[in-house]
């Protein structure tokens, strides 16, 4: 063996050496578990009895609202110990259901569980929406303290959403002040307060608002989803694709995503106060990996309601037509701090690369007189090869401090504006950035 071979097998060694013991740290320092590492197949025999929805008098009638059927199913499921509640091929419609302890949800191929589009089908009731807790109405498919939940299968979870996104745009024109609640909208999934939870394979499409909105959650996998919701010919308003709010363990893989709002948002509290409220909290430790991003206002968003969100990782990622790779919504009324996000290994294009601005819709101070500080740090941005329009599409502004940003091994070419603004952010590392050809 030549002395070359044999160094090249001892750097093999420390290498696997480092993964199988742990090495992969968070932007923190923090080792990143196994359980990032594992994804296992939700195997319906082994969590179970089987209760098709066909067996408690539902019928294959897209046309018709069965609501209370269908939630028989799953009271049964839970009244038996648990079990699978599965969802056959057809359409079936209804409004609000409400998985229990034990309870699974299984569409099977060519299954589409159908929302209602009257509002009138969905329960009204405390929630969690636009980062307060409020009475405001549950999605289409509702699980709060359901440790171990999964939703699987190769179906569709439709929201039906067009004639409530008429229904905004028309108000919206009406009163250009009216917000997004005001127009009343159930999300399409809303899971609460439950760890071990996962969620594959299915589609989620045409959702009235937010499409699948988490909080509270721990260990939490979204593995191979499908979640679409138009830019076109009517634009489905706030129908963010994933909404993390107040979660950690999160694992996000081989997901697309088309909507028309923000591809995944970091949510966690707005207001003056809002990191003393108990409701509200962090996003940390969350892996955004080998996923897909078609048209969306931003592949990965922290805000606009969030005051804590750290050890990010987005990485492997393509994207084709999104808007921005990485927004940071800066609110003026609430204490912000975003920290140790990590963006690698991204390709394809989009209009602007980074974008941080102040944010101005709809906030309120609540009779406060000076506006809360926020804050990002310790960004890193590293192998990036992007098409885009801008690169650094950010305003420097007294509303915050940006310190400690690297951008490196970057290949961008930008059509617009090519400019990058190291004087707006403390402690800024440029390393092997080549724009337009030109290396900086």
């Amino acid at each position: 063996m030549t002395k070359t071979s044999c160094s090249l097998l001892i750097l093999l060694a420390f290498v696997v050496f480092s993964h199988v013991n742990g090495q992969h740290k968070f932007p923190n320092g923090a080792p990143i578990s196994d359980w990032f590492e594992t994804v296992v197949p939700t195997a319906i025999e082994s969590l179970g009895q089987k209760y098709s929805i066909i067996d408690f008098d539902v019928i294959q009638d897209s046309t018709i609202i069965q609501t209370a059927k269908i939630q028989r199913a799953i009271d049964k499921a839970y009244e038996s110990g648990g079990g699978v509640v599965v969802i056959p091929r057809g359409v079936f419609l209804s409004g609000s259901l409400f998985f229990k302890p034990k309870t699974h949800l299984h569409l099977e191929e060519g299954a589409v569980l159908k929302g209602s589009d009257d509002i009138a089908d969905f329960a009204l009731a405390e929630t969690r929406m636009e980062g307060q807790t409020l009475t405001y109405f549950l999605a289409l498919v509702n699980a709060d303290q359901v440790d171990g939940f999964t939703i699987s299968g190769k179906g569709t979870l439709d929201g039906n959403g067009i004639r409530y996104w008429k229904s905004f745009w028309l108000r919206r024109q009406f009163n250009p002040n009216c917000t997004n609640m005001d127009e009343m909208r159930p999300r399409l999934l809303y899971v609460s307060n439950s760890k071990d939870v996962q969620i594959s394979g299915i589609r989620l499409v045409n959702s009235p608002f937010w499409t699948s909105h988490y909080y509270k959650c721990e260990n939490l996998k979204l593995i191979g989803l499908h979640i679409t919701a138009p830019k076109a010919p009517v634009k489905a308003p706030s129908s963010d694709a994933i909404d993390l709010d107040v979660c950690h363990q999160v694992l996000i893989k081989d997901c697309y995503m088309s909507v028309n709002d923000d591809a995944i948002a970091l949510k966690g509290g707005k207001g003056p106060q809002s990191n003393l409220d108990p409701n509200n909290g962090p996003n940390y430790n969350v892996i955004i990996e080998n996923c897909f991003f078609g048209f969306c206002h931003s592949a990965l968003t922290c805000g606009s309601e969030s005051v804590h969100s750290y050890n990010i990782i987005f990485r492997n990622n393509t994207l084709d037509q999104a808007q921005k790779l990485l927004q940071l919504k800066m609110r003026p009324d609430t204490p912000q701090e975003y920290e140790n996000i990590l963006i690698e290994n991204i390709k394809g294009n989009v209009q602007s690369m980074l974008y941080i601005k102040p944010w101005t819709q709809f906030f309120d101070l609540k009779g406060e007189n000076q506006i809360k500080m926020s804050y990002a740090k310790n960004m890193v941005l590293r192998n990036i090869d992007l098409d885009c329009a801008i690169v650094f599409d950010v305003l420097n502004s007294q509303q915050y401090v940006l310190s400690n940003f690297t951008f490196e091994n970057m290949n961008i070419r930008a059509s617009k504006d090519p400019v990058i603004h190291q004087e707006y952010i403390q402690d800024f590392t440029l390393k092997n950035v080549t724009v337009n050809r030109k290396k900086l």
